[in-house]
């Protein structure tokens, strides 16, 4: 595989097609080795636009919604970031590319693990990586910028309580197979806005509530 020919149209063909412009957001993800933080066996799928298994039933994004959760985020290089589900850690190496400091929990040790040796193989540092079922709480403090990489059934204002006023969340909410990614700003206390910004479909968090189930 020729990574950096791969690279190059992965950006072009799969990211900038998608809608994905922000120059800073098409640079970090041309400059932070993908396949570095790609398990093994699935190398070859570095540059796919293809969810690609972590273990855990969890799964790496797609090139395209990477690119489109950062560019949504709309990062300026002073915040303070939240990533709820750290995975292999390529979308925490991003993040703290675009931000100055990143806080990212994970529920699986073993993810964490690795995630932490991807990043430092990277040069990644300011980040703070813990273990934590974020359905549960959350680290303390408040954040500019917010993103949950995994899905939820109904939306969760707990997201939203640890932005600061002015602070951007991402999140999807719905179920499969079609889920709404949104961007959610929050304009003061008790207070945000909510923008549908595309479809898609991405696994729920782990011990994310359940849709209510219906009733006649």
């Amino acid at each position: 595989m020729n990574a950096e020919l791969a690279r190059r149209q992965m950006i072009e063909q799969q990211v900038r097609a998608w809608e994905v412009l922000d120059p800073a957001v098409l640079a970090v993800m041309s400059e932070i080795p993908r396949e570095r933080f790609v398990p093994r066996d699935f190398r070859a799928l570095a540059f796919s636009d293809t969810r690609i298994p972590l273990g855990h039933g969890q799964y790496m994004m797609t090139p395209t919604v990477e690119g489109r959760v950062l560019q949504a985020l709309e990062l300026d290089g002073s915040e303070k970031i939240l990533e709820i589900g750290t995975g292999s850690g390529f979308l925490t190496a991003c993040l703290a590319s675009l931000g100055a400091q990143v806080t990212s929990v994970e529920i699986f040790e073993r993810l964490l693990k690795r995630a932490r040796e991807n990043l430092a193989d990277a040069g990644i540092d300011n980040i703070n990586l813990q273990c934590l079922d974020a359905t549960q709480g959350l680290p303390t403090g408040q954040f500019d910028a917010v993103v949950v990489t995994g899905s939820t059934y109904h939306f969760d204002r707990l997201y939203v309580d640890a932005l600061t006023t002015g602070g951007r969340l991402f999140v999807v909410v719905g179920d499969p197979p079609v889920m709404d990614a949104r961007r959610v700003r929050r304009t003061g206390d008790g207070n945000w806005s909510s923008e549908s910004l595309f479809e898609t479909e991405l696994a729920p968090l782990v011990n994310a509530a359940p849709s209510p189930a219906f009733r006649f």
